[in-house]
């Protein structure tokens, strides 16, 4: 029989413009990936060790904007590592999160954790209005502040449509605000009348990041370390309450609390202002079931060794710095100098608060 009678594949041809638009968007992911190991590199000298991987690298990005300039060819690569990496990282991150420890030893912290994120969010903000600072920055420190750092402003910036330089400087400033206080934590330890237990649950339920709880409680020992731990995890649970009651605060308020004003603005000549449509964060849906699979399933169902944890906590730690790299490379200094040195404020005043209130209802 003929060849030419049988049917023949359709081979799409690759097109010029269509390996080009692949080359750029595999050049800016692997540009992230480059400045966020030299970040790596960087967050292994003493000093910079304090401020950790992410911290460094987000530096490391907004220098090379202000003295190379936004790479605008590889712009499709950054972009696709600030958003869908993004989102990939926090769906990770959820593994970290163990729902059965939260749920069945935490429950007393969980009280204490509460009113850490509501008191860090509505004094961040009054406090920013006070002082006349930017409120979506101020909004993104407060929630940074009160549950989880740099991730938790990565998980609720989609949901509020706030900008990438606001998400980014956010990231950057409670990264840096968290490591002072985290080193001074460990240097007014000794001086506290404050048990190891009490200082955990002090460290767990005030400090920024997990790291910032690491690196303040660890001196005290394993069972401070634990407890403080156990105090943290309570608050990473409690992002997603948190997001769902922002999406529903956006969703009533037909997006006029959203952190990007212009991304809602109608056409001129063109009418009253449509109801703005909130996306749903299919990611955060990630994130629970990765809590779920990380809780119930890994070691019991699905055998897997200690290494292969590791594994996965460090990929998702450089996924996140890759993306911050993608948003810190949106950070113009120019623009930015005005606009974040209140919030700033506002947050290192809700952070002392924060910490003095805690640590005198534990002393009591």
């Amino acid at each position: 029989m003929s060849t030419s009678l049988l049917p023949s594949k359709t081979v799409l041809p690759t097109t010029p413009e269509t390996a080009k638009k692949t080359e750029l968007l595999f050049g800016g992911i692997g540009f992230t990936l480059v400045i966020a190991m030299l970040g790596f590199g960087l967050a292994q000298l003493p000093g910079f060790n304090r401020i950790g991987q992410l911290g460094c690298s987000i530096l490391l990005a907004v220098l090379y904007r202000q003295f190379v300039g936004y790479p605008e060819s590889l712009r499709p690569g950054i972009r696709f590592a600030s958003q869908q990496l993004l989102r990939l990282a926090i769906v990770l991150f959820g593994l970290k999160l163990n729902l059965d420890v939260v749920l069945q030893q935490g429950l007393p912290l969980l009280a204490r954790d509460a009113v850490t994120i509501a008191f860090s969010m509505i004094a961040t903000l009054l406090i920013g209005k006070w002082l006349k600072a930017d409120l979506s920055l101020s909004l993104l420190l407060g929630i940074g502040t009160g549950v989880c750092g740099a991730a938790a402003i990565a998980a609720v910036s989609p949901i509020l449509k706030a900008k990438e330089d606001d998400t980014a400087i956010g990231a950057g400033l409670v990264a840096f605000v968290g490591t002072l206080f985290s080193v001074g934590y460990t240097l007014l330890r000794p001086l506290l009348p404050m048990s190891e237990l009490q200082y955990g649950v002090w460290s767990g339920v005030s400090l920024h990041e997990i790291a910032h709880v690491v690196l303040a409680a660890e001196p005290a020992g394993p069972d401070a370390l634990a407890v403080a731990i156990l105090a943290k995890l309570g608050r990473v649970f409690l992002l997603i309450p948190l997001s769902f009651l922002l999406m529903y605060g956006m969703k009533r308020t037909a997006g006029t609390l959203s952190l990007n004003p212009s991304a809602a603005k109608p056409a001129a000549g063109f009418g009253p202002k449509p109801k703005a449509a909130i996306p749903f964060p299919w990611f955060l849906l990630g994130f629970i079931s990765a809590s779920v699979i990380g809780t119930y399933a890994l070691g019991t169902w699905i055998p897997v060794k200690d290494a292969f944890l590791g594994d996965i906590s460090t990929l998702t730690g450089f996924l996140l710095t890759m993306a911050m790299v993608g948003l810190g490379l949106n950070v113009n200094l120019r623009e930015l100098r005005s606009k974040a040195l209140r919030p700033l404020i506002a947050m290192l005043i809700t952070s002392l608060l924060l910490s003095v209130g805690t640590w005198i209802s534990l002393i009591l």
